[in-house]
């Protein structure tokens, strides 16, 4: 039973390391007639050959893993940089080489936490790096019954500051809470309490909407605000229609606190998206003209003409053009032509005609003929005509305000004009500046 168990043993050892060394028919178990030491020599060599292999696998296997960590180690060294923006603390953080497995445990647990992921591209010398920025933008939704409490908290609150603006103007300084209460009528602390209140709720219904303020204030970007500025005064808006919700109607706040958000975001836009401000009819114009350009632009497969325009949108041909030449981008004189920026935009635009030396010279001859024909009317007619035409280097005046200067009335100083230009009429003036017009 003794030899039946080694030989087995044998066996087994043999057919492991098979794979990795010369076949084990050499190494046949030593026969009975053997001495014992034999024996002991022979078992001690395959328990060393066994742990070797062994070993030599091991090594073989750490290798590999080394490998491995190796390729994942160069994988991280070649991430992308993120920039990420802790929404409590403000300060930015630089984290560099993240994987996707930690980019996605990061990404659960600020949302965990109430912070929401806003990507925004910020083009930088030619080359693009996102900034990720987290924010507290979880919605905390609230019913019906909670929502018209918390609008009329923060009317409350609207209608005491009302009052507060209106105490200010009358005594010119910042009326103090016992102040407040005397005008109110009311107790010091129940006023505190509406403060207080107004302050929770302007917190409550900005953080359980801030996903509809940014659902909206990205189809408004690259319009000459970023999109946390559009947020902002989205957020300025939200609160502007909480403040005149009525609960009594029976729809949600987000339902009526719409149009006030996009009312506030393209106001924004309007009074802050260009370097030079244009009226809000020229922007309603505007908004007409973009929708009329896409709509003939996808039918007609090319841009549209100003004719065309015109026409879908029934006016004048010079609104459409007058549109256009306002709405171009303002460009700086000092602006560089060439790469070496050798010639600026200055340098090439050609300066007014009054900055001509002929221009200058004419324009100089032409006062002085005025003067001789202004020297054959009576003084008044004269210093009435300057007044009216801008003659004496100011403004032009309009009857009324030379009537008020010259103690006359209106109607007055309209018949001395009159007789004045007919006494010049008379004499031949455009014979006298016929030279200048030619």
């Amino acid at each position: 039973m003794a030899m039946t168990t080694t030989t087995t043993t044998t066996t087994t050892i043999c057919s492991t390391i098979s794979p990795l060394k010369s076949p084990c028919t050499s190494l046949q178990p030593p026969s009975v007639s053997s001495s014992s030491s034999s024996w002991k020599f022979g078992t001690n060599l395959l328990s060393k050959e066994a742990v070797t292999i062994a070993a030599a696998n091991e090594a073989v296997v750490l290798a590999r893993a080394a490998v491995k960590v190796a390729r994942d180690a160069v994988a991280l060294a070649s991430l992308t940089e993120e920039v990420w923006f802790d929404g409590e603390g403000g300060r930015g953080v630089e984290r560099d080489g993240r994987s996707d497995l930690m980019f996605r445990r990061k990404k659960r647990r600020k949302r965990r936490k109430g912070f929401g992921r806003l990507e925004v591209d910020d083009r930088k010398d030619g080359q693009c790096q996102r900034l990720v920025m987290y924010e507290p933008v979880q919605s905390e939704y609230f019913g019906w019954p909670e929502e018209a409490e918390l609008c009329l908290r923060l009317q409350d609150q609207a209608r005491l500051d009302a009052v507060r603006r209106r105490i200010a103007e009358t005594q010119e300084y910042e009326p103090t809470l016992e102040q407040l209460a005397k005008a109110l009528e009311m107790k010091k602390r129940s006023v505190n309490r509406i403060l207080c209140n107004g302050r929770e709720s302007l917190k409550s219904i900005t953080c359980s909407h801030r996903k509809l303020v940014i659902s909206i204030a990205i189809d408004y970007q690259g319009k000459g605000l970023g999109l946390q500025d559009l947020i902002q005064e989205g957020s300025i808006g939200l609160l502007r229609g909480a403040q005149r919700f009525d609960p009594k109607r029976g729809y949600k706040l987000s339902t009526y606190a719409y149009w006030w958000i996009k009312e506030a975001i393209i106001s924004a836009i309007s009074k802050n998206g260009r370097l030079i401000r244009l009226p809000g009819n020229t922007w309603a114009m505007g908004a007409k003209i973009a929708e009329a350009n896409s709509v003939l632009r996808t039918a007609l497969r090319r841009s549209p003409s100003y004719d065309e325009i015109a026409e879908v949108l029934n006016v004048h041909v010079s609104t459409v053009r007058l549109h256009f030449e306002r709405t171009k981008s303002p460009l700086s004189l000092d602006r560089s032509l060439t790469d070496q920026g050798c010639m600026t935009l200055q340098e090439i635009i050609a300066g007014p005609d009054e900055t001509i030396p002929e221009k200058i010279i004419e324009k100089q001859l032409m006062k002085q003929e005025l003067e001789k024909l202004l020297q054959t009317l009576s003084k008044r007619e004269a210093h009435i005509l300057r007044l009216k035409f801008g003659l004496n280097g100011q403004a032009p005046q309009s009857c009324e305000e030379i009537g008020r200067l010259l103690k006359l009335s209106r109607e007055r100083i309209r018949q001395i004009k009159v007789t004045a230009l007919m006494k010049l009429r008379r004499i031949g003036i455009a014979t006298n500046f016929k030279a200048y017009y030619a």
